[in-house]
């Protein structure tokens, strides 16, 4: 078997290369020392330290006797209790029952001022008065309705318009209805079976005609005043 001169040589430059890195970093390391173990709480974060007082500053008074205060002892009061009291019960008014009522005769008791049986509202010195802002919100409503009145009127002289009558209006509304019967009864008159043009156009304009008396009828209905152009 062939083997090569260079062999020796090659194995030697490997041993040194794989030498260099035998250890990772450096050979000799501190070891630490037992003593610094790791303590309890010691990773906790831990608040500043507390700053002293200054010496301007004083503490407030304090409403709670200290320690060190004894109380006062040997005092004695001269004050009858027993005929004071005797005397309060004797002069005082008696304490009126509160006003109470019951659901059921053995049912619970609840407050009579609160459930709102007590007439105390209509004994007001302004029950059944109208208030003060309700007529001024009127008289402001009116005087408004009138501004508007009067713009209207306004306006309408500059347009040259006038106003229908309610005998005109009136008229008019029953002109509108009456050609509507007018056109239902020509409608009501067709043929049962359409089947030609002129008879299809012809139902379609009956239709429109009475489409459009219709709405004419319906907002002559509800407004009450109408203005048109004078011709």
């Amino acid at each position: 078997r062939y083997i090569s001169t260079f062999r020796p040589s090659v194995k030697c430059e490997i041993e040194k290369s794989k030498a260099q890195w035998k250890t990772m970093g450096p050979a000799k390391v501190a070891v630490p020392s037992p003593k610094n173990f790791l303590k309890k709480h010691s990773k906790e974060p831990k608040l500043p330290a507390r700053k002293k007082e200054q010496d301007g500053k004083k503490l407030p008074a304090l409403s709670v006797p200290r320690r060190t205060d004894h109380p006062v002892m040997g005092i004695q009061s001269k004050k009858n209790f027993i005929n004071t009291n005797a005397v309060a019960a004797i002069t005082g008014l008696p304490k009126k029952p509160q006003p109470i009522y019951v659901d059921r005769r053995q049912g619970d008791k609840y407050l009579l001022e609160t459930s709102g049986l007590v007439p105390k509202y209509i004994k007001k010195k302004d029950y059944g008065i109208t208030p003060k802002y309700v007529t001024r919100r009127s008289e402001e409503t009116k005087k408004a309705q009138k501004e508007y009145e009067a713009h209207v009127l306004e306006y309408l002289k500059k347009k040259a318009m006038k106003q229908l009558s309610d005998e005109e209006r009136k008229s008019l509304l029953q002109g509108l209805k009456k050609n509507w019967e007018e056109v239902y009864r020509e409608f009501q008159g067709l043929s049962v079976e359409i089947d030609t043009i002129p008879k299809k156009m012809y139902k379609e304009k009956l239709e429109s005609q009475m489409k459009q008396l219709e709405h004419d009828i319906d907002v002559i209905e509800k407004h009450k005043v109408i203005y048109i152009a004078n011709e």
